[in-house]
């Protein structure tokens, strides 16, 4: 019986050597090391987004020159033909045009005149007219206020677009964060596993010599396996992590990232960062929902002067020139063209449409006191965020230091423990809740690092702050 436990003890050990090989091979080849500020850079230049939003201004500045053209003179060209199909008749009373009787008679010749008549037909088969028609408006108040509200509708593109890239880079940040926080802590897993792994190396080894029993072989295999499970995780953790920051940076899901710096290089400047975060909490103008809901109520209020413009009378200038043809028979022979010409002016005064107006203008004056109420609500929800945003990093930055605390006293605690079992002076238990603790130390600490660096980014979001490069 020994003898086969000593075999199964051996399979066993090359198939948890093969897994975590496997594990660890498969999956860190061909990886692609990039700082946060180029995956930013790539992000700004190649997601699908931002191209959007860049193409919303262009757009915009289209519909503004279309606007502007309005102001400018339109001239067409057309023409139209007509056949007639039964012609118009006129009737003439001959008897009023004198050499009646005078014996009062004329009146009695006059009524019966149509009915001795069959009438006269006028016109001709068929009609042409082709020519030019200008037109430029010379007083056009609601056409000259909807201008203003272009420019009102071109900044709330430049504003979106702003907001996309501000977004951005908080999507990229928080992604490229959770990337290393999933490399550390896979880091900190397989520092567990090798050494959970070396303990039962050597425990097997001792077996073997008869210098230990099989419990103790059968605790320290459960150990490894125990910790199998958390590199599983954290494998999919990084693959998700990467497989997000790539989506982000409009690559293909192929290109494995791998992060320059640890989590824990950002502790250096971790308390720089938040004092200067905390000088310029008191300014949330730069908030790209507060600025566009502004643009919106400018808007609203350019809306409103453009329906009272609409009171206002109109002034056009328009123009023609034509060719004038008529014939009889055949619509493709017989043309004899005449040209004439025409300039006049035309005015529009509004007087009454059923009260469409006074209602238009009503209902837009309403738009705008909603849109103040609701810019009040939204500095007031934004004050909020801001507010509990200062106290997470605040709290964050304390976890941190008392998590940094914990890990020195663990590594500490933990190289005393692992040398007192080397000299016989602390069981396997002992060195293995100090293995423990020293792994949960490690990934509070990281976690705490990840959770400071992501409410920052909330915060520069939050803000507005443009991001700039670290170098």
């Amino acid at each position: 019986m020994s003898r086969t436990f000593k075999l199964i003890l051996s399979a066993f050990g090359c198939l948890t050597s093969f897994f975590a090989s496997a594990e660890t091979s498969t999956f860190f080849t061909d990886t692609v090391t990039m700082s946060l500020d180029s995956c930013i850079a790539v992000a700004l230049s190649e997601n699908p987004t931002i191209h959007i939003a860049d193409m919303e201004i262009t757009r915009m500045d289209y519909s503004k020159k279309e606007s502007l053209g309005q102001l400018l003179p339109s001239v067409s060209f057309g023409g139209t033909y007509n056949r007639t199909l039964a012609k118009q008749t006129m009737y003439m009373n001959m008897g009023s045009m004198g050499g009646g009787n005078q014996d009062g008679d004329d009146s009695e010749a006059s009524s019966q005149a149509p009915q001795r008549s069959n009438g006269i037909k006028v016109g001709l088969d068929n009609s042409y007219s082709v020519g030019f028609q200008a037109s430029v408006p010379l007083i056009a108040p609601q056409l000259w206020k909807s201008l203003k509200l272009s420019d009102s509708q071109i900044l709330q593109s430049v504003e979106s677009a702003r907001r996309s890239r501000i977004e951005m880079v908080n999507q990229v940040k928080n992604a490229y964060y959770a990337l290393l926080l999933a490399e550390d802590s896979y880091r900190t897993v397989m520092e567990s596993y090798d050494m959970a792994k070396f303990t039962a190396d050597a425990y097997a080894k001792k077996f073997q010599a008869g210098a230990a029993s099989e419990y103790d072989v059968l605790r320290t295999e459960v150990a490894v396996k125990n910790v199998e499970p958390d590199i599983t995780q954290a494998i999919i953790a990084i693959r998700q992590a990467r497989l997000q920051l790539c989506l982000l940076m409009g690559l293909d899901a192929e290109i494995a990232i791998k992060p320059d710096v640890t989590l824990a290089a950002y502790e250096r400047d971790m308390y720089d960062d938040a004092l200067d975060v905390l000088s310029r909490t008191d300014n949330i103008s730069g908030n790209a929902d507060l600025r566009l809901l502004d643009i919106q109520g400018r808007q609203l209020r350019d809306a409103l002067e453009v329906q009272k413009m609409s009171l206002m009378p109109t002034l056009a200038l328009t123009a023609n020139y034509n060719w004038t043809s008529m014939s009889n028979g055949s619509p493709f022979k017989g043309f004899r063209w005449t040209p004439y010409s025409s300039v006049g002016l035309t005015l529009s005064i509004p007087l009454y449409e059923g009260g469409q107006r006074y209602n238009r203008i009503r209902a837009a004056k309403l738009q705008v006191e909603e849109m103040s109420w609701q810019r009040t609500q939204l500095v007031r929800s934004i004050n909020m965020q801001t507010k509990l945003a200062i106290e997470n990093i605040q709290l964050n930055i304390k976890q941190i230091a008392s998590c940094a605390e914990s890990m020195r006293q663990a590594d500490k605690a933990y190289t005393i423990m692992h040398d007192s079992f080397g000299l016989g002076a602390a069981s396997y238990l002992d060195m293995r809740d100090s293995e423990l603790a020293l792994t949960r130390s490690r990934l509070a600490y990281y976690q705490a690092i990840y959770n400071y660096l992501v409410a920052h980014s909330d915060l520069d979001m939050l803000l507005g702050t443009e991001y700039t490069t670290t170098k």
